[in-house]
């Protein structure tokens, strides 16, 4: 249940109503009717704007409309005033029988939260897909983490969800890799070696190449290129991949479809996509302006087979096929996407890494113009993490060579820590990861502060157990809810109540980041909640020889944990038990 959905139809309601009465004209558009938590707390516990956004369209003022809704609200018994505001803005406070309601919601429904906004649309997530030429690197890991979290929360909305890599294995990446992997096969066959001309140095390809040579001996010692390449670049990339799905399940993510650039290739996959394209009389040849900062002497224009991107919101017409014929990086983006609007997905998200910024408009606009503008396209940049250990840029890993790997950070903290700290921050806002900082038992820390939080709730139970006070789950959902009287009580049960609307505002907008931030609010009117006990203890949570009472309060406190323990589902967090 979402309360603020519900008092929203009140409000809806009542303005039907005024219309009924003459008060309002006929005729007015409620759509950006709303009703949301006011920006100062202590203006009320919901407010809305429904005199404001109706004002115009009405011919009145807002205040007159905001006088006469009102008192139609307070008629309801879950509004115990409504004071206008302002210009017209109506703050509203609710009964105490409304929070404590929203307890019993919780426990009565497991599910408490889930949403059915999404009816089963099919959504593609697409993140990481990162070249097959190395380990996960932070970077990359930012990217796994929210791609994740999305894919999880889109579900818990109510979305069919894919989650999906792309395996960057037709390009000239991995005839470097291929190279790489040749050089240390060299190496372990005694000889000496140097990488140069962009090859990758990171001993990660040792394994590779003492696997290699298990497999073939020394066949390809002293032979040309062309005895080894197509070969050597199939069998590094798969064990790459291996070692790619390998590092991502040390986080906790499991893919749903690998899907590899290279069956594209040769099967006709891109000449049909662009068929397509052509079809719609938007593939043309022609020659483009030189690229902004080139000078005429730089710049040698070619005719090349462009895609009339502009017609879809682009900047400029992009090329998909070069003037010696070869395919240009976008055509097969263009038909990896045109596979997936193929498969029937509803929607389509890619999470890329800040560097592919300038991709966004031409994949939109291939998007667009393939699917007629019917599959909308979502692109999110994750922005650079930092990291910091002793007050210090924490060294680049030996065994990557120029980078630091997944496991090197989920080697110092853990998985759990890894997957919350990265989404402490909107995913295009750079991330600054303290190794010190994300392991410290403070409130400074929101790792801990939810973990602590959850712990606390199981803490209470077993305490209250021990006491001889039965708080199963069984007998919670009985609770005489109406002992939940004092405001830092409430106060719990309001942000309990907030819960599905953040749900739902997350999704809609593909940020699971306010997951996080809403876990740690939740937490924290949680802690303040135990800490007033420890000066009033009417606010304890265990009331020696008043089971009633105690079983109330556990109810409330165990909504928390229910809470709080399906917002770290989302983001692949395990709630801890106890803290150590």
């Amino acid at each position: 249940m979402n309360l603020f959905a519900n008092i929203r139809t009140l409000v809806i309601d009542a303005l039907a109503a005024m219309q009924s009465e003459g008060s309002l004209p006929d005729g007015l558009d409620f759509t950006n009717v709303a009703v949301e938590p006011p920006r100062d707390a202590a203006h009320g516990d919901m407010a809305t704007n429904a005199a404001m956004v109706l004002a115009k369209p009405a011919g009145m003022k807002p205040r007159d409309i905001a006088d006469a809704l009102a008192p139609k609200l307070t008629n309801d018994p879950r509004i115990d005033v409504a004071e206008v505001a302002g210009p017209g803005f109506l703050n509203l406070r609710l009964a105490p029988v409304v929070w404590q309601g929203v307890v019993q919601q919780v426990l009565d429904n497991p599910t408490y939260g889930q949403s059915t906004m999404g009816q089963g649309k099919r959504v593609n997530v697409e993140y990481v897909s990162t070249n097959p030429t190395g380990p996960v690197h932070v970077g990359h890991t930012r990217g796994a983490v929210f791609g994740d979290a999305l894919s999880s929360l889109l579900n818990y909305a109510g979305y069919d969800v894919t989650r999906e890599y792309y395996i960057n294995d037709g390009g000239a990446q991995v005839d470097v890799l291929a190279r790489s992997v040749y050089l240390r096969y060299l190496e372990a066959h005694g000889h000496e070696v140097s990488f140069e001309d962009g090859t990758y140095p990171g001993d990660y390809l040792i394994d590779v190449a003492e696997a290699l040579k298990q497999k073939v001996g020394d066949q390809f010692v002293d032979k040309g290129e062309q005895y080894w390449l197509a070969e050597i670049r199939e069998f590094a990339t798969d064990k790459m991949m291996d070692l790619i799905r390998s590092d991502l399940a040390y986080l906790g993510v499991e893919m749903d479809v690998y899907f590899s650039e290279k069956s594209l290739y040769g099967t006709g996959r891109i000449e049909e996509a662009l068929q397509a394209l052509e079809d719609k009389g938007l593939i043309y040849e022609g020659i483009l302006e030189p690229p902004k900062g080139k000078t005429p002497e730089d710049w040698e224009p070619r005719e090349q087979t462009l895609f009339r991107s502009t017609e879809h919101g682009d900047d400029v017409d992009r090329p998909v096929k070069k003037s010696d014929g070869s395919w240009t990086y976008f055509a097969p983006d263009i038909a990896y996407h045109y596979d997936k609007i193929e498969r029937g997905f509803d929607e389509l998200i890619d999470v890329f890494g800040a560097d592919h910024g300038g991709y966004v408009k031409r994949m939109k606009a291939a998007v667009s113009a393939l699917s007629d503008g019917k599959v909308p396209l979502d692109i999110k940049l994750t922005q650079l993490v930092k990291l910091y250990k002793n007050g210090q840029p924490f060294k680049m890993s030996k065994r990557a060579g120029t980078f630091v790997t997944l496991r090197d950070v989920v080697d110092q903290v853990g998985p759990d820590v890894t997957r919350f700290v990265m989404l402490t921050r909107k995913n295009d806002a750079p991330l600054d990861f303290d190794f010190d900082k994300v392991l410290e038992q403070s409130k400074d820390n929101p790792v801990f502060y939810v973990q602590y939080a959850h712990a606390r709730v199981r803490s209470v139970i077993r305490k209250a157990t021990e006491a001889g006070i039965d708080v199963g789950d069984a007998v919670l959902p009985a609770a005489d809810l109406s002992k939940l009287t004092d405001e830092a009580e409430l106060n719990v049960a309001r942000k309990l109540a907030e819960w599905p609307r953040l749900i739902e505002i997350a999704a809609r907008n593909h940020e699971p980041h306010r997951v996080a931030f809403y876990l740690y609010e939740l937490a924290s009117d949680f802690h303040t909640l135990w800490n007033r006990g420890n000066d009033l203890p009417q606010l304890r949570f265990v009331q020696e020889g008043d089971a009633a009472t105690t079983q109330a309060k556990i109810a409330l406190a165990h909504a928390v944990a229910v809470v709080i323990s399906a917002g770290l589902g989302i983001l692949g967090v395990t709630p801890v038990e106890e803290m150590r």
